[in-house]
């Protein structure tokens, strides 16, 4: 399984970004957009679901739309009105498991893309 993000970079607060990965084409369960600020814990920011909808952290609903439109396109996240606690390294991950609750829970994952938002 390969991962690759893409599309981050070094924003103002307010503005907007749009993070992709590329991923090999397997039936995936879950796919999903993680995030790691310095010093913390690797924390879930959105996933979708293979027969389900998208799930958000609530620190970005509102802001940020995961997105899987086909088989065949990348996992999309869309993210408006960057805010500086938005800076980390983003991942991106899938897993098979039939539960996708905890992070613990995604077995393959890409090497991240940083987003940095200040003034």
């Amino acid at each position: 399984v390969r991962l690759v993000e893409s599309g981050g970079g070094s924003v103002r607060p307010g503005d907007s970004l749009r993070l992709s990965c590329e991923a090999s084409k397997y039936p995936y369960t879950c796919m999903g957009w993680f995030r790691q600020r310095s010093g913390d814990r690797r924390e879930k920011v959105a996933i979708i679901e293979e027969d389900g909808g998208p799930s958000y952290d609530a620190t970005v609903e509102g802001r940020f739309t995961i997105s899987h439109d086909s088989a065949d396109a990348p996992l999309n996240l869309q993210m408006r009105d960057l805010r500086p606690e938005d800076t980390a390294v983003y991942y991106c991950a899938v897993t098979f498991s039939s539960d996708c609750t905890y992070t613990s829970h995604f077995t393959y994952w890409g090497k991240g893309t940083q987003v940095t938002v200040s003034s």
